[in-house]
């Protein structure tokens, strides 16, 4: 079955943004960004919210910029034709290879699990991916920690109240510091306090 993953760069701290909205600190050397562009070629489709579904919009046409180095326009050849989902309820339309989420998160991630695709099922943004945690829907957790405490913003991890068992898989250092640490879901996910289920 094809694995739901959710992986962002986050500060120690926890945080993806920082309390003023900020995403400076996290914009990788070009060590980490080769390590996105090689993950981004496990994803088959990536499922998104609106704000990251805008952010990355940048993409669609930057393989236009005359200034983009070598690894950004690779990025943008592979990010461009990637499959795309986006849920929201303000938006009526999306541009490039997207689509608006037709049914629910977990009708979504069902479909898709039973169509044809061997690659991930990529989850970007925090509340869309707290709503999968939250649904028992995240296979694995990939976190990029940054050497950095940001102070506030919004958190990396759901603070749903559930309690999910964790199998580190893998690890790597990367030469400024930052750390990805790779989990699989492997325990049965249980409310605070009130043991199994």
């Amino acid at each position: 079955m094809r694995s739901v993953t959710y992986s962002m760069n986050v500060s120690l701290d926890g945080y993806i943004v920082g309390p003023d909205g900020g995403l400076d600190w996290s914009a990788p050397d070009e060590e980490v960004f080769r390590f996105w562009i090689d993950g981004i070629r496990e994803v088959d489709v990536h499922l998104m919210g609106r704000r990251l579904y805008e952010t990355m919009l940048y993409w669609e046409t930057a393989d236009q910029d005359p200034s983009l180095d070598d690894s950004s326009l690779e990025w943008a050849a592979l990010w461009k034709p990637l499959p795309k989902v986006v849920f929201s309820t303000t938006l009526s339309a999306v541009r490039g290879n997207a689509r608006l989420a037709s049914g629910g998160l977990a009708e979504e991630i069902g479909r898709l699990r039973a169509g044809p695709g061997e690659g991930d099922i990529a989850i970007g943004g925090a509340t869309l991916a707290a709503e999968a945690a939250a649904s028992g829907l995240i296979d694995e957790y990939r976190v990029v920690v940054h050497p950095v405490l940001v102070g506030g913003g919004v958190p990396f991890f759901p603070r749903h109240g559930r309690r999910v068992d964790l199998e580190l898989v893998g690890t790597r250092t990367f030469g400024s510091g930052v750390v990805h640490l790779r989990y699989r879901v492997t325990g049965r996910s249980r409310a605070s306090g009130r043991g199994a289920e």
